[in-house]
């Protein structure tokens, strides 16, 4: 069935919600927006940041909707609004009790990754030295996933442990932002092998505009990018490629150490862009917000791709992919 609507769908971003960045969102006409609700959050933390979002969807319920089903999406486009779906960049909220599961997916929760850098109990991060991949608790847990509907993330996973979540998982899974390492070495972008494997099993990329996973960081041109993404849609196919901008607008910088030490370490672990004041980087001057989905529009079209495949990269295939999840 030929598709006759064009979504606009940035799968990931991190903001200090406000108005001001729900009107953004909704002048770049996004019609979806997969937002991270949890870190190093463990359950009852969660439920607080669900209820502060429940205010949000009262206070600017004429920017946005929560966002559970793709119909979402199409009610959102409608109404001239954006859907926002939950996510976990961490599975701290469901602790070490399976039941968890379901609950966060009552919640609103539709993604979740299997770790954020480090060990945890269901995979290993793209941080540890060793890679011993999804452990006895993990694959549980995403046999529980995909009986709910809940998308298996990896995007901050190690190598092995991805590959064996897209071996083990019955449905598709997302790296919802992350590059290809061929473009650039960052530690967790993803190797042509992981990227392939997605495909085959009908998961998506969702390619990233943080500074640390772009080559040229702050500097990066939008033709680089463009260029990447063109070579990664030869590498995996046009219809697994999206945008996870990872924009984090209007954090203060100690979010950051917040981000990468959680409640797990003493010390400081600088991780992505060392340094001893850690900050968010600056964006892309042709990317500072999600209006920099205009500029992608016009690059993309540049770097050779056609109106429908710079339709689907935009947002459509993500469409596509959450039509699938309760499927």
């Amino acid at each position: 069935m030929k598709q006759t609507t064009n979504y606009r769908i940035d799968n990931l971003q991190y903001c200090n919600w406000s108005r001001e960045i729900f009107q953004i969102n909704s002048e770049a006409k996004l019609d979806a927006v997969h937002v991270t609700i949890a870190y190093h959050e463990d359950f009852n933390e969660v439920k607080k940041n669900v209820e502060t979002w429940n205010k949000h969807f009262q206070e600017y319920k004429n920017l946005i909707i929560h966002g559970k089903t793709f119909q979402d999406i199409e009610k959102a486009h409608q109404e001239k609004k954006t859907a926002i779906f939950f996510g976990f960049q961490n599975c701290s909220p469901i602790e070490d009790d399976i039941g968890l599961v379901e609950s966060v997916h009552k919640m609103g929760a539709r993604f979740m990754q299997l770790t954020y850098n480090n060990q945890s109990l269901l995979a290993t991060g793209c941080y540890e030295k060793t890679d011993s991949g999804v452990t006895r608790m993990g694959k549980e847990v995403i046999k529980e996933m995909n009986r709910l509907g809940v998308v298996i993330d990896m995007s901050h996973s190690a190598e092995k442990s991805t590959l064996d979540a897209i071996e083990l998982s019955s449905k598709p899974i997302a790296i919802t932002h992350a590059n290809p390492s061929f473009w650039f070495a960052a530690k967790r972008n993803k190797s042509n092998e992981v990227l392939k494997e997605l495909a085959k099993s009908e998961g998506m990329l969702g390619l990233s505009l943080y500074p640390h996973h772009l080559k040229d960081t702050s500097n990066c041109t939008l033709e680089s990018f463009c260029e990447m993404a063109a070579q990664t849609a030869e590498l995996m196919g046009i219809k697994h490629i999206g945008i996870g901008s990872d924009l984090c607008l209007k954090q203060p910088n100690n979010v950051v150490e917040w981000m990468r030490n959680g409640t797990w370490t003493k010390t400081k672990d600088y991780g992505e862009g060392s340094s001893s004041n850690p900050h968010f980087p600056k964006q892309p001057n042709w990317f500072e917000d999600a209006r920099g989905f205009n500029n992608l529009e016009k690059g993309l079209k540049k770097a050779g791709f056609q109106e429908t495949e710079v339709n689907d990269i935009l947002g459509n295939n993500w469409y596509n992919f959450y039509r699938g999840i309760n499927n």
